[in-house]
């Protein structure tokens, strides 16, 4: 059998079944967790929770038939208020976010708020979307150099662990710059990074992805601490060129250095972030600090932990 996106089987969900049982105002979207929502979604998703849902906001929920199957799929409609589920969802309304609002919400949540597909929209989801389509500037150059921060305390510990004869503990570290690299990428491309399943082909989207991939794959599969790192310095400075071409502020040397008298050589992260931020105080976004997804998945713990965080 073809296999049919999560993003089209809704929309067919909606346009036959839905739509025609629907009376009056209402939205009707593919929103939330899913690997269809991001558009990540292939045949193997289909073997379990796959069904053909729709979320439908009206002005008051009431019941709505539908088919208990759509197609070979059973079916799943979700009826809620607009403003309640928003705030549900992202833990705060979108129409007056404020900078804890932002910092205390994983990127993982916004992708899924911001992605899928609106299938009719008289309620004004769109609109609501669009307000947290990405970060507003103060809070995104924040991010950039918290991401920055990441990379600055550890990319010295690959040639260190290295030097010591721990190849098994450099190349934990590397792997742990590879992926904050990679996030940092899709931040400074304006897109929120997805969680671990889907961050590496959510990379690979990006146009600097050509250039990066073969370093970050050669630094995860080097034996040896020198070749990792070699691999790590092209990444870093390809990225460093990244930030430069942003214009966010003034050029910054992309070039890597020694760290100190010692023989690794380093991007020295901290010229980034005090190019972004100054002497600002840094925590960082929630998945920038906190990797629980436990953690992750609670809006009212993640909005706590910020709060006390950053005061």
């Amino acid at each position: 059998m073809t296999f049919l996106s999560g993003i089209e089987l809704s929309r067919r969900f909606y346009a036959e079944a839905v739509a025609p049982v629907v009376d009056g105002p209402h939205t009707a979207a593919l929103v939330g967790p899913g690997s269809e929502v991001l558009g990540f979604d292939t045949a193997r998703s289909t073997d379990h929770d796959w069904t053909a849902r729709v979320f439908l906001f009206l002005p008051e929920v009431r019941e709505v038939p539908v088919p208990a199957t759509f197609g070979d799929h059973p079916t799943k409609l979700e009826v809620a208020t607009l403003d309640e589920w928003v705030r549900g969802f992202l833990g705060f309304d979108p129409r007056d976010a404020g900078r804890h609002d932002w910092l205390a919400t994983p990127t993982q949540v916004f992708a899924e708020f911001t992605g899928g597909a609106v299938h009719h929209d008289d309620l004004g989801f769109e609109a609501l979307r669009r307000r947290v389509a990405w970060y507003p500037g103060d809070v995104w150059r924040y991010v950039l150099a918290c991401q920055w921060q990441r990379i600055g305390q550890e990319d010295a510990f690959v040639g260190r662990c290295g030097e010591v004869g721990d190849e098994l503990g450099s190349a934990v570290v590397a792997a742990r710059l590879v992926r904050d690299l990679m996030r940092l990428c899709l931040l400074m491309a304006r897109r929120y990074p997805p969680y671990s399943k889907w961050l590496g082909s959510a990379f690979a989207r990006l146009p600097a992805a050509a250039a990066l991939t073969p370093h970050l794959t050669g630094a995860l599969a080097a034996t040896d601490w020198r070749e990792r790192e070699r691999h790590l310095v092209a990444a870093c400075e390809n990225v460093a060129r990244q930030h430069n071409a942003l214009g966010l502020t003034e050029p910054v040397e992309p070039r890597v250095s020694c760290f100190f008298d010692r023989p690794f050589r380093v991007i020295h992260a901290e010229r980034f972030v005090r190019s972004l931020v100054g002497d600002t105080p840094m925590t960082g976004a929630i998945d920038q600090f906190v990797d629980s997804t436990d953690v992750l998945g609670h809006r009212a713990l993640t909005r706590a932990v910020v709060d006390c965080a950053h005061g």
